[in-house]
């Protein structure tokens, strides 16, 4: 079944692909289609047991390394035979490091318009905010801030419990607001803003949606 609905999907993407520029509804219909594709795929890949990595739970680190390198093999053999086009981003993402936001998904789009930087509770240190402003040193005209629902690193900075055990996580989420206040406040990006080159924009993710909400 899932093979037929990608069957279909690529027909109708390749349609779209000649016929669909030439009108901004047409143009639309092949970015959601595109998007479309991308779930289909995520869906033929999830339950294949046999290339995931809790298919044999007494599975050691050393299988898992080589698991992981078979994988990229198969992957990178395709990005090899189909090279994919490449843009310069003009947006930058700070996003959790938790596996279920995809940044692919939350944005529909495939097409690396996006710098991501990552880090444990979408808090930023010094480094985080250097990266973001060098980012817009280089073009980036949209910096989006995310959280997100049923956060890791947030359960530990509410937890008596754990916090002993995570001191450095609990005062990185402590003092996440403090780092973006310093991040808007740094010379050149409180200038970029002031001239309307750049906006910075807060969103909590919805993680299992990946609806954003903008706080």
């Amino acid at each position: 079944m899932k093979v037929k609905l990608l069957a279909a999907c690529a027909a109708v993407g390749l349609v779209s692909l000649f016929v669909g520029r030439c009108t901004s509804v047409g143009r639309e219909a092949q970015f959601v289609m595109g998007g479309a594709l991308v779930d289909v795929g995520y869906g033929l890949q999830d339950g294949i047991e046999s290339y995931d990595f809790e298919h044999d739970h007494e599975i050691g680190p050393e299988e898992v390394w080589e698991e992981m390198l078979r994988h990229n093999r198969l992957s990178s053999g395709m990005r090899s035979r189909f090279p994919r086009a490449t843009h310069h981003p003009l947006v930058a993402l700070l996003v959790c490091m938790d596996a279920r936001i995809d940044t692919n998904e939350l944005v529909g789009d495939t097409r690396r318009f996006y710098y991501v930087v990552r880090t444990a509770g979408s808090v930023m240190s010094e480094r985080e905010e250097e990266m973001l402003e060098l980012a817009v040193a280089n073009g980036v005209k949209l910096v989006v801030l995310t959280t997100h629902s049923d956060c890791a690193a947030e359960k530990v900075a509410a937890s008596a419990e754990l916090r002993p055990r995570f001191p450095a996580l609990g005062r990185a989420v402590d003092e996440r607001e403090a780092r973006v206040s310093s991040f808007l406040g740094r010379p050149a990006i409180a200038a970029a803003v002031q001239k309307g080159e750049l906006a910075v924009k807060r969103v909590a993710i919805e993680t299992l949606t990946d609806q954003l909400v903008e706080r």
